[in-house]
């Protein structure tokens, strides 16, 4: 049975770690809600261009091209978003397990793969299994920033009109609420737009509360979408183009690619903080119940010393 000492030194070390990460969970919250304002004030904007976008692809025939046309896939480009950092609980793990799984896949196809890495922890992965990168984007993870994004998205779009690549994937957390973020992978190009257009804008941008109620909530809603998930169709087959067809597609086509990009970004790093934040309260709450046991044990401990010496100082004058 540990001493008196030692009991009291490992109430000490728990309620330092308390401390701690009672600190973090503050700070990540903190970082939630200012993610949150910044997808809220970006969402309007790509939500109606992709909106449009789409729209305008689904009502023209000539517009499709090869921008939305699957083609043989022979080299694809790998977007994956992580954070820099750890005590996210799986948010890490997540993503690097479904990024493994598929290279894993595409290798099989004998399909050549490069990773764009958002992220200092899919980098160190994929060093790790010897897949080429496109370059260190780790400082996106932590500070996103729309004008590297559109950089990104230039250079996949120009590779992908070359010909140099054939498809772009992204895999990212996507934000519906403080207590539920969801895994996804998602074709950027070519863009499909054979999917429901609003589909991946239903968010809760308000709470930073995570409760159980709150979680099962979203999963019942995004059930019933998926249920209703239909094609894109377009509002109106009657476009009128100005100045000509090609104009307005080379201005949509980049600021939807960049768009993109930026909320997939924004999605991942407002995941991360939800995560970090849910990860801490819970090492917190774990905290608080090992410190309820220990002072209990101490208590225990202590009355049973002072009990035995009560015993040794009876028996010592009854012999006397």
């Amino acid at each position: 049975m540990p001493s008196l000492k030692e009991i009291k030194n490992r109430i000490t070390s728990v309620q330092s770690t308390r401390k701690i990460t009672s600190a973090m969970k503050m700070v990540a919250s903190s970082k939630l809600h200012h993610a949150q304002q910044m997808i809220e004030n970006m969402l309007p904007y790509e939500s109606m261009l992709e909106h449009i976008l789409k729209s305008f692809l689904a009502s023209d025939v000539e517009a499709k091209g090869s921008i939305t046309q699957p083609r043989q896939v022979r080299k694809v480009a790998l977007l994956v978003f992580s954070s820099n950092s750890s005590l996210c609980g799986g948010f890490n793990a997540n993503v690097l397990k479904l990024m493994q799984k598929v290279i894993e896949k595409y290798e099989e196809q004998h399909i050549d793969i490069v990773v764009y890495p958002i992220g200092r922890k899919v980098a160190e992965k994929v060093q790790k299994m010897g897949i080429k990168s496109a370059g260190n984007f780790s400082q996106l993870a932590d500070k996103p920033n729309s004008i590297q994004c559109a950089e990104i998205g230039r250079q996949l779009q120009s590779d992908f009109d070359s010909g140099l690549i054939d498809k772009v994937d992204m895999i990212y957390h996507h934000f519906k609420s403080a207590g539920s973020q969801i895994l996804q992978r998602k074709t950027l190009l070519p863009i499909d737009i054979e999917t429901a257009m609003d589909y991946d804008h239903e968010r809760d941008l308000k709470s930073t509360i995570a409760t159980e109620k709150a979680s099962e909530y979203l999963k019942k809603k995004g059930q019933q979408h998926e249920y209703e998930n239909k094609k894109g169709t377009a509002l109106n087959d009657n476009f009128i183009v100005e100045p000509d067809m090609q104009t307005v597609l080379s201005m949509l086509v980049p600021r939807y690619v960049n768009l993109m990009l930026y909320t997939a970004l924004l999605d991942s790093n407002a995941s991360e903080h939800a995560a970090r934040m849910v990860a801490m309260q819970t090492a917190t709450d774990n905290a608080d119940e090992l410190l309820k046991e220990l002072n209990l044990q101490y208590n225990k401990s202590r009355q049973q010393a002072i009990t035995n010496e009560l015993l040794d100082i009876v028996g010592g004058s009854v012999n006397n």
